[in-house]
């Protein structure tokens, strides 16, 4: 049985409170950090395959700005904070007030903010996904990138050798001014550590 034909309505429920709780934190301290209110709609989750993850975020060639964190603990895999350019320009000028001009490149301040709300992100559903499942879950330090989703995931890839064949997505959705400025979270544990996330999800895999 396939780890999509495992999950049940009940399982489905408890990634979407992992979603729900990671938002709602990753809300709380985005609205903190930048002393306004963030809101953030209902996250979107889903498991895919491998393969389909660049797909998810316009193609391999698509230019995006990434955001890659290493997980070590009991269940160690990869994070990326993933959002197309187009959504990182409207939220540096609408979320962070950054005046980016749209012909421009990222000046590493502007490199920096973007880099700290996917770490805050990242960080909210890590912790999310560990009180649900009571593994223990660290990130490490995270790095940010401005190349093709493909060579991103490409050098997560060499640097931690083979990744696990699914994914587990969190598609996230700031609200500002009625424009919504939309990124994607995904989380791709390693092979022996999808077993062991699900079994403390209550999801027995084949």
């Amino acid at each position: 049985m396939s780890l999509f034909e495992s999950f049940k309505a009940f399982e489905w429920d408890v990634l979407k409170e992992v979603g729900n709780i990671g938002a709602g934190n990753a809300a709380t301290a985005l609205s903190k950090l930048l002393d306004k209110p963030v809101d953030m709609g209902v996250p979107k989750v889903s498991l895919l395959p491998f393969e389909e993850v660049a797909e998810r975020v316009g193609g391999a060639e698509q230019i995006v700005i990434a955001v890659f964190l290493r997980v070590e603990g009991d269940a160690p895999g990869n994070m990326f904070f993933i959002i197309e350019e187009q959504s990182a320009k409207r939220m540096l000028n609408q979320l962070l007030s950054m005046n980016h001009q749209e012909d421009e490149g990222y000046s590493e301040m502007e490199l920096s903010a973007l880099c700290e709300i996917g770490n805050i992100l990242a960080g909210s559903y890590l912790s999310s996904l560990a009180d649900f499942t009571q593994l223990p879950m660290v990130p490490s330090v995270p790095a940010i990138a401005h190349d093709m989703a493909g060579a991103i995931l490409s050098y997560g890839l060499m640097q931690y050798g083979e990744m696990g064949d699914s994914a587990l997505l969190i598609e996230t959705t700031f609200l500002e001014d009625r424009q919504s400025l939309e990124g994607h979270f995904f989380l791709i544990p390693d092979p022996e550590s999808f077993n062991k996330i699900f079994k403390a999800l209550g999801v027995e895999l084949g």
